[in-house]
């Protein structure tokens, strides 16, 4: 029986009817709007991303690979029936796809290509994705066109996840005050009995120096605005470190309104930010900040900050004049790009929250070109052609943060600043999509245009939180009820209407203890006095199936990594305890060296060189910040995993554990400068290409000219972490 359509007749029938049910629209009138939506062809992005586009150009967001295979190979066998070589090649493409479903069959995930052609103008019906998918990337559900039908589901789902979802939201809400009722009565007691409570914070007389430092500027700036006076500013702790303060002139002081804008918190200390509007392949339009000092630099036209098409890396986008922004900067000025990326319901906003103490200012007043990445949806849900009220909006997860996002937001900054590399910085999920997007199986050419990877708090492996009780609810129910509850738009969208609705300490201070609550998180490292502000850039917009990856019985939750399966990660972890064993009983019955003092050896054994490793040649340099009591992630793990020779193509050039960080310290603990910025400095100019520390300035405290050897042996930098080492093993 044919599997497809042999008639031209059918052929056609067939093609227009699945590119009717992949339209933005209903395609049963002539209305010419709905023709100029109408699906056409499928474009992969990755042999397992496809994205559709219609007649207009526009683009729609993922379709199930088998769907999108259909218009493609029915597109194709529709052209070719009019030239009369419909049949053969029909039996040509059924011959091909069951020879590569036979192939895949047989590889294991990590060894699985695709049978799509790579070759540029290649035919639609070469066009064929894997037939298999990762079990840690289900495919997604498919939603068409709107109908009466899918309308009346939409808003069903709506209204019940309106309902449950503020119901658990609340429940999370009123568990946090409850656990806070000891604390709050201790506080109680202390003020009573006439003693400090905020006594034995570990930062104590920086605070108070802090808070005098903030009150001294506001009322300075109340005066200078009074009488239209310049008056001096009090300066930055890590004045010496970043060099001449008068470079950076505020333009904003005062008493803190609390408000979620990085350009008036960048003006407060001498800088500005300016705001481009970034194109997916997918359509989605995703904010990309910039931070500058405008001394010597000029913000651009609205018009060139505008979105600009669905590609990334053309291959004249370096050579466009009016795209590059080193034309400002003299040789020896230009600043070295780099992109910092947020975590899980943040915005880039979260490292602009500390004054000079961000790191996004700390970096740019050091003499880097910083950019701050956003993913979609963020603040403002924008597409290209969909609506917020259209489910296909909301169709991700982290795949096409990864897959789709990130590659975006690279572009963009090489291609305004005309660099062919920049340094990636990213926190917590920021990590995670980056590390998705490196995999060889999905983006692993992205990380030629990265000069180093710097991770904060990586997030590969999933800590021992995960088993929490609200953590394991939401991993028994089926996918089914996961949407009843949170429904197929946005996760519990009330948290937006909260954070417009309440005055920012109100909002500020609930929360700290909601997510304190739920992640274990303490401000004990954080300046206290700006923890409101740190809350005023979170949270943003999010799908509810990107929470279903997090947290669903399918994904990161259950299978406790990002790119291997429970089994994958027990197996590994049976052979690290054998191996540590066996090390261990040689140490004790030949008097060898501790198995720590024999990294050499230890490197060089064959068992665990790559056998199934993640990435490949492509791969760029890594630096890693572990914070050593996180609960969220387990960053030692990945540390072991490179360690034991599971990624032979990456080279960690730098990897630090901060035993007493939590997941956020990272960013937001008061010392995070000391302990993690001026190492993130030196590490992405040492990374730098040669060519490109030629003729940039030299960021502040950082040496002009260097070579690889300055990095030493990887062993130098990299912390031996043992299985029994290990404080909270994550057992599977």
């Amino acid at each position: 029986m044919a599997l497809f359509p042999t008639q031209p007749s059918q052929t056609a029938d067939a093609y227009t009817t699945q590119a009717a049910s992949l339209s933005l629209l209903p395609q049963d009138s002539n209305d010419p709007e709905a023709q100029s939506t109408k699906a056409v062809k499928a474009t992969f992005i990755t042999p397992r991303d496809p994205v559709i586009e219609t007649a207009n150009g526009g683009r729609l967001p993922a379709v199930p690979l088998d769907e999108a295979e259909k218009l493609n190979r029915f597109k194709a066998e529709a052209e070719q029936s009019g030239s009369g070589g419909g049949e053969s090649t029909i039996r040509r493409d059924t011959t091909e796809l069951a020879a590569a479903q036979e192939t895949d069959d047989g590889a294991s995930l990590g060894d699985q290509t695709s049978g799509q052609s790579v070759k540029p103008g290649a035919p639609l019906r070469a066009a064929f994705p894997s037939p298999k998918t990762h079990p840690l990337f289900p495919q997604l559900p498919l939603y068409g066109p709107p109908t009466l039908l899918r309308n009346l589901q939409s808003r069903a789902f709506q209204l019940s996840s309106a309902f449950l979802s503020l119901a658990f939201l609340g429940t999370i809400v009123l568990g946090s005050l409850f656990t806070s009722i000891p604390l709050l009565t201790r506080h109680v007691y202390l003020r009573l009995t006439f003693r400090d409570p905020d006594r034995r914070r570990p930062f104590y007389e920086e605070e108070k120096r802090r808070e005098k430092v903030r009150k001294d500027s506001a009322s300075a700036w109340k005066r200078q605005r009074r009488w239209h006076q310049t008056t001096s500013r009090v300066g930055s702790r890590h004045q010496d470190d970043i060099g001449l303060e008068e470079e950076f002139e505020p333009t904003e002081g005062g008493r803190d309104p609390l408000i979620c804008d990085v350009g008036y918190y960048a003006r407060r200390v001498g800088l500005e930010v300016e705001e481009f509007s970034v194109q997916t392949e997918d359509g989605f339009i995703i904010a990309l900040w910039h931070v500058y000092n405008p001394k010597d630099y000029t913000a651009v036209s609205p018009s060139r900050r505008a979105q600009d098409e669905p590609v990334v890396f053309p291959k004249d986008y370096l050579a466009d004049s009016n795209a590059t922004l080193c034309q400002q900067q003299p040789p020896g000025k230009q600043k070295y790009p780099v992109l910092l990326v947020h975590g899980l319901l943040q915005s880039a906003g979260a490292y602009c929250t500390n004054d000079d103490d961000s790191l996004a200012f700390y970096l740019a007043k050091s003499g880097y070109d910083v950019w701050l990445g956003n993913n979609r949806c963020g603040f403002r849900p924008q597409h290209q052609m969909l609506t917020y009220s259209d489910p296909r909006m909301w169709n991700w997860n982290i795949r096409q943060m990864g897959v789709m996002d990130l590659p975006a937001l690279i572009s963009r900054v090489l291609s305004e600043t005309g660099f062919t590399k920049l340094g990636l910085v990213c926190h917590s999920q920021g990590t995670t999509e980056t590390f998705v997007a490196l995999a060889k199986e999905q983006r692993p050419d992205l990380g030629d245009k990265i000069s180093v990877f710097c991770a904060l708090a990586p997030a590969v492996y999933a800590g021992p939180l995960i088993g929490k009780m609200y953590f394991k609810f939401m991993r028994i129910i089926s996918p089914g009820m996961f949407r009843i509850m949170f429904g197929i738009h946005a996760f519990i969208p009330f948290m937006m209407l909260m954070h417009r609705w309440l005055p920012g300490s109100i909002y500020g201070a609930l929360g700290y203890r909601v997510f304190s609550f739920l992640f274990n998180w303490s401000d004990a490292r954080w300046d206290r006095g700006l923890r409101d502000r740190l809350f005023q850039f979170a949270p943003v917009y999010v799908s509810a199936e990107s929470m279903r990856w997090w947290l669903g019985r399918e994904c990161f939750a259950s299978q406790k990594c990002i790119l291997a399966t429970r089994e994958e990660g027990r197996r590994e972890e049976e052979e690290d305890e054998e191996e540590d064993e066996a090390e261990l009983e040689e140490y004790f019955d030949n008097g060898k060296a501790h198995p720590s003092e024999e990294q050499g050896e230890r490197s060089e054994n064959p068992r665990r060189r790559g056998r199934k490793a993640w990435y490949n040649e492509h791969v760029p340099p890594m630096a890693l910040w572990v914070a050593g009591s996180d609960e969220l992630v387990d960053g030692r793990r990945l540390l072991r995993r490179f360690d034991r020779g599971r990624e032979p193509h990456v080279r960690v050039v730098h990897a630090k554990i901060i035993e007493e960080y939590e997941h956020l310290d990272v960013i937001w603990a008061m010392d995070m400068i000391e302990k993690v910025g001026r190492e993130v400095k030196e590490v992405l100019w040492k990374t730098a290409p040669m060519e490109a520390r030629e003729f940039c300035r030299v960021p502040e405290g950082c040496v002009s000219t260097h070579s690889d050897a300055d990095f030493g042996e990887v062993s130098d930098y990299f912390p031996r972490v043992y299985f029994w080492e290990q404080k909270k093993p994550v057992r599977l």
